[in-house]
C-alpha cells in the first residue's frame, strides 16, 4: 500500500510541475522576451485588422496577386499535414494537371516548364507561408498585366521581400507570400 500512496504522490506531483508550472514559465518566459513571436507572427494591417500570421500561408485566388503553394488541406491549421504521394500516384497526378491547366490558362507569357515545383507541390504541413523567389518571378508577368505595374517595380519588391538563409548557410532564400502581397496591394492603391 505504501508504494501506491508514494507512486500517486509523484505521479501527482510531476503532472503539476510538467502539466502546469513548466508550461506556464515556458509560456511567461516567451511573452516577456519576444510577445510578438509568442502570440503567434500575427500580421496586422494599417488599420489595426488582423490579416494573419506570417507563419501560416493563405490561399490566394486573385490573379493580380502573388499565389502561394498548393495545400490539398486549404490551409486550414486544425488539420497540419500532407498526403505523401508518390509520383504514381493518380490524384498526385490528377492535381498536378489541374495546376497544369489553370497555370496556362491564367499565366500564358510563362510556360510550364519554367514553373519551379514549389508552386506545384504540397509542403509537408500544407500550411507554409512561404515560396522560392524564383516562384515569386514567374508570376510577375500576369501580375504586371493585371495590374499595370511594370514588370522592374514588381521585380523590385519580391527582392525586397527575399529573407535570405537563416544565418547565411542554413535553408533556402524563400518569400512570405502574404507579406509580398499586402506590399503589392500597398503600391496599388499608392
Amino acid at each position: 500500500m505504501r508504494v501506491i500512496v508514494t507512486s500517486f504522490r509523484i505521479s501527482l506531483a510531476l503532472m503539476i510541475f510538467c502539466g502546469l508550472l513548466y508550461n506556464l514559465a515556458v509560456t511567461g518566459i516567451a511573452q516577456a522576451v519576444m510577445p510578438e513571436r509568442a502570440d503567434g507572427s500575427l500580421i496586422y494591417n494599417e488599420q489595426g485588422q488582423l490579416i494573419g500570421s506570417e507563419l501560416i500561408g493563405q490561399s490566394f485566388n486573385d490573379p493580380s496577386l502573388f499565389h502561394g503553394r498548393e495545400s490539398s488541406i486549404g490551409y486550414s491549421a486544425d488539420g497540419s499535414g500532407s498526403p505523401n504521394y508518390a509520383p504514381s500516384n493518380t490524384d498526385m497526378f490528377d492535381r498536378v494537371q489541374l495546376f497544369v491547366q489553370n497555370w496556362e490558362a491564367n499565366n500564358p507569357d510563362v510556360p510550364i516548364g519554367e514553373v519551379p515545383v514549389d508552386l506545384m507541390t504540397n509542403s509537408g504541413s500544407g500550411l507554409d507561408p512561404h515560396i522560392s523567389p524564383d516562384a515569386a518571378k514567374v508570376q510577375i508577368p500576369r501580375i504586371a498585366q493585371k495590374t499595370g505595374i511594370a514588370i522592374e517595380q514588381l521585380e523590385s519588391l519580391v527582392v525586397e521581400y527575399t529573407d535570405s538563409r537563416e544565418l547565411g548557410i542554413l535553408g533556402e532564400p524563400t518569400v512570405n507570400v502574404l507579406k509580398l502581397n499586402m506590399a503589392l496591394q500597398r503600391l496599388m492603391s499608392s
